[in-house]
């Protein structure tokens, strides 16, 4: 498997692009790490609203250490899974699997 099958951000000249799972109306806030080439994400708040996606932009916010206006929905609305856009630039956590970018602008 490459580097980018494993990956679950790319980026998108300056933007960071993640792709999310989103578990609504979990026991707690939390971002629980990389699963199946997503990042888990776990909110108590219930996916009516918009609530949960505001409340996931929060932790992704906080997790990054970005402004949550920096912080775009771009796919996956009323979905679980989710991809979102972060203006950069963005120095990216150790623990956030990233591809690799290469010649062609990934």
């Amino acid at each position: 498997m490459s580097n980018i099958d494993r990956s679950v951000a790319r980026w998108q000249g300056e933007n960071l692009i993640v792709q999310v799972r989103v578990q609504p109306r979990a026991s707690k806030n939390e971002i629980q790490g990389v699963e199946h080439g997503q990042l888990r994400v776990r909110t108590t708040a219930a996916a009516t609203d918009g609530k949960a996606n505001k409340a996931v932009i929060g932790l992704l916010a906080d997790y990054l250490g970005v402004p949550q206006s920096r912080i775009t929905l771009t796919r996956g609305l009323t979905h679980r899974n989710k991809q979102v856009s972060l203006a950069g630039p963005i120095e990216v956590p150790g623990d956030l699997p990233v591809a690799t970018r290469v010649a062609n602008g990934l």
